[in-house]
């Protein structure tokens, strides 16, 4: 399993093995098991993560992720909750992971501790009110992060390992192309569903990677409940 640091600036510095922030208790096992859920012990897994929203494309994303029995995990900014509570609360009713991506989409490594932890309740408080649970894990915008960040935020901090760039290229084919190259067993993918290139990617993309025998499934289901607080993880693969 990789943990990740990323330095102030918000560029990634993939560390294997490194143990970041203080031991703090594991997360929770995840709760989105049934009969029908993948043994990823056994069969391939990637996590597709969605970040910035909700936003007008959600609902038609959460069409396609239901058409294909397909599980995600949705990064939302605290302040959009509020115009957006039935998008969100479908999420969780339909099995999706609800995450934390900050109030406004602030850099933590600007923040200080205190601003950082009201961030995050606040944050996890609008996410709570609609789906009856804080998120279990949270991503920091950028990718940034700081000590002053990894101490202050009381949640699993969960990075990527396939950044498909769709808030760059804005390009459904470069996308596909992207996700195609990098993803492998364990992978977290990186997509935005503000954007409508990102979302109309995303069929394609599950057929492609269904082709390639992955299973879809949430972040938390993906590392079997095995995160702790204050560390940064970029995939679920070993070593």
């Amino acid at each position: 399993m990789h943990r990740t640091t990323v330095g102030t600036a918000g560029g990634l510095l993939i560390t294997s093995g490194l143990l970041l922030g203080a031991a703090a208790p594991a997360a929770a096992a995840p709760s989105d098991v049934s009969a029908k859920s993948p043994d990823c012990s056994k069969v391939k897994c990637v996590a597709l993560t969605f970040d910035d929203g909700p936003g007008e494309y959600t609902d038609e994303l959460l069409d396609i992720l239901e058409e294909h029995n397909a599980r995600a995990t949705f990064y939302l900014l605290g302040s959009k909750v509020g115009s957006h509570k039935a998008e969100v609360r479908r999420m969780a009713e339909e099995g999706h992971e609800v995450g934390n991506h900050t109030w406004k989409h602030d850099d933590l490594a600007t923040l200080s501790a205190d601003e950082i932890k009201d961030d995050a309740e606040r944050t996890d408080e609008a996410i709570a009110e609609v789906t009856g649970e804080k998120p279990r894990t949270m991503r920091p915008p950028y990718g940034s992060l700081d000590d002053t960040a990894r101490e202050a935020v009381e949640q699993p901090i969960v990075l990527w390992d396939v950044d498909t760039l769709d808030w760059q290229n804005r390009d459904v084919d470069k996308i596909l192309d992207i996700t195609k190259d990098e993803t492998a067993d364990g992978s977290v993918i990186l997509l935005h569903d503000i954007h409508e290139t990102s979302v109309d990617a995303v069929p394609g993309l599950l057929d492609e990677l269904k082709g390639d025998d992955f299973h879809f499934v949430t972040v938390s289901y993906l590392f079997d409940g095995d995160l702790e607080a204050g560390t940064a993880y970029s995939d679920a693969r070993s070593g």
